[in-house]
Parts: C-alpha cells; structure tokens; sequence
C-alpha cells in the first residue's frame, strides 16, 4: 500500500501551481474545472510519482486558526530535497524570494535534517534530505 496523493485547498489556483512547479520541479497535469460547482483543480507528479492536488472552489472556508498556525488536520508534508546542501539553497532561495522560512535549516531530535517554509498560502512543507 502506498499514498497515492495529498490534496489542498487553495485561493489562487495558478500561483501554487507555479510554486510548487518552480521550486519543486512538479509537473502539472491539465487542469480539471466542473462548471457547475465551479471546483477547480490541478495534479502535480514529482519526480518520484508522488502527487499533490491542488483543489479550488468559492465556497470553501479557512480553517480554524491563524495561517501558518497549527489546528488539527494535516499539520504539513515533506519533500525531500536530496542532501544538506540542497536543503540549505533551497531554504535560502525560497527566502530571497519573499516566501516565509517558518523554521530554520536543523537536524531535530530524532535525526531529521530539514528547514520548514510556508508555501503562498501558508500551508507548511518540512524541507528534508
């Protein structure tokens, strides 16, 4: 068994597209838009095969808590980025760039090298090796 995707819901469908396609190197698959409950979505493929949907629809609403803040659910994913040094350029990149580095690049308690950014609308992603 294995996950086959994560899904999110979005505000600006195309500017977390773009993201996570210029900073992730994901693939967008061709759009999807269901006229009559106006949802709107994309599926990214990573390199891996891994997928993300990225879910858009008006009448969705925020989750409880400030953005970026911790609430149940999904708390955030991870994507790997390789090694150390790929952790750190991407960590400053995303930074140079105006994107939040929620936590810096560290090795945690249990052994885990990563940095943790928000993406443009404050859905957290751990940065790993």
């Amino acid at each position: 068994m294995k996950i086959d995707h994560l899904a999110i819901w979005v505000h600006d469908l195309e500017r977390v597209r773009t993201f996570y396609e210029t900073y992730f190197q994901a693939q967008a698959g061709p759009p999807y838009h269901n006229p009559k409950t106006h949802f709107r979505s994309y599926f990214l493929q990573f390199r891996d095969g891994c997928r993300l949907e990225l879910m858009q629809r008006p009448d969705v609403e925020e989750p409880a808590g400030r953005p970026g803040g911790q609430y149940f659910g999904i708390a955030h994913f991870a994507l790997s980025a390789g090694s150390r040094e790929a952790v750190d350029t991407l960590t400053e990149r995303l930074r140079r760039d105006g994107y939040a580095v929620a936590g810096e690049p560290r090795t945690t308690g249990d052994g885990y090298y990563e940095s943790v950014i928000l993406d443009p609308e404050n859905n957290r992603i751990e940065i790993t090796i």
